[in-house]
């Protein structure tokens, strides 16, 4: 059994905690104290260390709380650079040495038993894979909620694409709570006054163009990553931003890597578990749900959700984020007998619901927990799908010669990217025009894709969409390939690869693959229901996974290989498995301009004609991870 809650605490706020180069970084620190008479306990205790960039007050304030009653010492430290703590700020570069640093300052106070575990969620995650590049000798234990492997291959670029969820990250929870921006009221309302959705359907951002260039070091850091593509630029070889080049070196401690099907680190934190635990001597933990980006996501955390989007999974996907990583640590730093039961691997597999509607119009999609000893599990069958004429979707090989489909790509008129592995998109709700003041805390975001299944069709609220609404698979730039209605249910769990072998007319154009669970017509959805399961990109200079960019020879024929996030989903008897294929995804996405110009920022575009070929030559498929019945 975990542990009880059985001291009270006393916190010490604002520790100002040395970094090794002198700058100092603002800690709160959390401890157990004698319920009755509030004192500090003397018996030294395992210590917490949670890094933020989100102000560590407030919401984080209670994971401190709810932790030292529970026996632990909490350390939640503002990154550097952010609220209360000295230094620049440079989006995670800095974070492997003051992690670090951080790790060995608790470790050597008197009420630290020397052992330290971290926590976090998304950029608390990130900042935990950094630290644990550089070993502190002092590190025992890591719970990584949502977070990246490799940020140039993915989550801030995307097979040489960019995530523009980045850019709207800085104009919002990023540079709104900038320093300059907290001490400077007329730079956060200038901030708090811009509409991302306006941002985004302008063209590209110029620098000094936009209220980014108020706080400049964001607005620098902004341009860094959208501007720089190629592997031997510096900044995709830091250890803070690319972790997957110190898998070797790295911290090998008892990890748990938890995540979602929905998140935005889906891939990430496979990819992670998959090299570590291979790696190392340690104890790794795999545990993904269905839910989508964030532990603290408005209005419920996502573990405590049982939606994901327009999908509902019932209660069954509920988990108790906090209760679970109490049982690690209690096991692992205190040596209790509470994950003993927990497998290596553990997932959330989708799809084993009825289809009909809920209450709140979502479609049952449900799904059950499953586990296993090792990712990708050990009995997948690896089954390639091909595209045909008249857009079939079979596992028959192409045997035709010469058989393509082509498409106008208009960069002015990209396809609207419906929920999916999204977060950040995000804009601030309109401004209260009778209040003169409206700092930023004040302000509520609002989603601009959405984030999880969505029923694949525009509605009023989607960006850039106009009337008439309907399904994407009706505009001419999308190439949709389906099987026909499953005679029985298809389980699919793991790593997804798609190739597709294209042409263009430009020196540079893009292709994207979407994965699609097909629910037939019903009383309840009387046009079906397309749930979008995993997407992908691959931009044409960047293709091969290559370090350094190759512009395209026009009307040759090239691989684009793409790797949509994993997944787990029982398509069921009368679905169809859909495979959607097309040139943009926006704004998960950057629009490529197809003139082989900058890779952000190009003020000119033209519209290519690009090509999909489906023959025995150039046979384009997408291969999946097959279950046994």
């Amino acid at each position: 059994m975990a542990s009880d809650p059985e001291y009270a605490v006393t916190a010490e706020l604002d520790v100002m905690v040395e970094m090794r180069d002198g700058v100092e970084l603002a800690t709160d620190i959390y401890r157990p104290a004698d319920p009755d008479t509030g004192e500090p306990i003397d018996d030294p205790k395992p210590a917490l260390l949670d890094r933020t960039p989100y102000g560590k007050r407030g919401r984080m304030e209670r994971h401190g709380e709810w932790f030292a009653k529970r026996g632990y010492v909490v350390a939640i430290q503002d990154c550097r650079g952010r609220f209360n703590s000295g230094g620049d700020y440079y989006i995670f570069v800095n974070e492997p040495e003051d992690g670090h640093d951080t790790v060995e300052w608790l470790a050597a106070q008197a009420y630290c038993d020397d052992q330290v575990g971290t926590i976090g969620t998304s950029y608390g995650a990130w900042v935990q894979n950094a630290l644990a590049t550089q070993d502190p000798p002092h590190l025992e234990a890591m719970f990584i909620n949502q977070g990246a492997a490799n940020g140039r291959k993915a989550t801030f670029r995307h097979n040489g694409t960019f995530e523009l969820r980045w850019l709207c990250w800085a104009y919002t929870l990023g540079g709104g709570f900038a320093k300059r921006a907290l001490e400077d009221s007329d730079v956060q309302r200038r901030l708090a006054n811009v509409d991302v959705r306006d941002v985004l359907e302008n063209g590209p951002v110029q620098p000094g163009q936009s209220p980014l260039r108020h706080i400049p070091d964001y607005e620098e850091w902004t341009f860094d990553i959208m501007t720089q593509g190629a592997a031997s630029d510096e900044l995709w070889q830091e250890p803070g931003l690319n972790f997957e080049a110190y898998y070797d070196e790295s911290a090998d401690v008892p990890t748990v890597y938890s995540g979602a099907w929905y998140d935005s680190y889906t891939k990430a934190t496979c990819d992670n578990f998959e090299a570590l635990a291979e790696r190392k001597d340690s104890d790794h933990y795999l545990l993904m749900g269905p839910w989508t980006h964030g532990w603290n996501t408005y209005p419920l955390p996502s573990w405590n959700k049982s939606y994901s989007g327009e999908l509902e999974f019932g209660e069954q996907a509920l988990r108790d984020y906090q209760e679970t990583r109490l049982r690690f640590f209690d096991h692992y730093l205190k040596g209790e007998d509470t994950w003993d039961d927990q497998p290596t691997v553990q997932y959330f597999q989708m799809g084993t619901g009825d289809g009909s509607q809920t209450r709140d119009g979502r479609l049952f999609h449900s799904g059950e927990w499953r586990s296993g000893e090792e990712w990708p599990l050990p009995d997948t069958e690896f089954t390639t799908y091909y595209i045909h004429e008249g857009g079939r979707l079979s596992t028959d090989e192409p045997i035709v010669e010469d058989a393509a489909t082509s498409y106008e790509f208009d960069p002015s008129d990209p396809v609207p990217t419906l929920g999916g592995n999204c977060s950040s998109y995000i804009t601030y709700e309109p401004r209260d025009e009778n209040l003169i003041e409206y700092p930023l805390a004040n302000r509520n975001l609002q989603d601009i894709t959405g984030r999880g299944g969505f029923d694949q069709r525009t509605r009023p609220d989607t960006l850039g969409a106009e009337s008439p609404y309907g399904p994407l698979e009706e505009r001419n730039d999308v190439l949709v390939y389906r099987t026909p209605p499953l005679e029985e249910d298809l389980e699919i769990t793991g790593p997804i690869r798609v190739s597709v072998f294209g042409s263009t007319d430009a020196p540079d154009t893009d292709f994207t693959a979407k994965l699609i669970d097909e629910y037939p017509p019903s009383e309840e959805f009387p046009n079906g229901f397309a749930v979008n399961l995993a997407d992908s990109i691959c931009r044409g200079r960047y293709r091969g996974y290559r370090d350094e960019p190759d512009l395209l020879e026009p009307g040759e024929v090239y691989e684009f290989e793409m790797e949509p996030y994993p997944t787990a989903n029982v398509f069921e008897a009368g679905h169809r498995i859909r495979l959607d294929i097309s040139s943009s995804n926006y704004p998960r996405f950057d629009v490529n301009h197809n003139t082989g110009g900058p890779l952000y920022g190009d003020r000119e575009s033209q519209i290519a004609t690009n090509t999909v070929h489906h023959d025995a030559e150039y046979a384009t498929h997408v291969e999946l991870p097959v279950q046994p019945r």
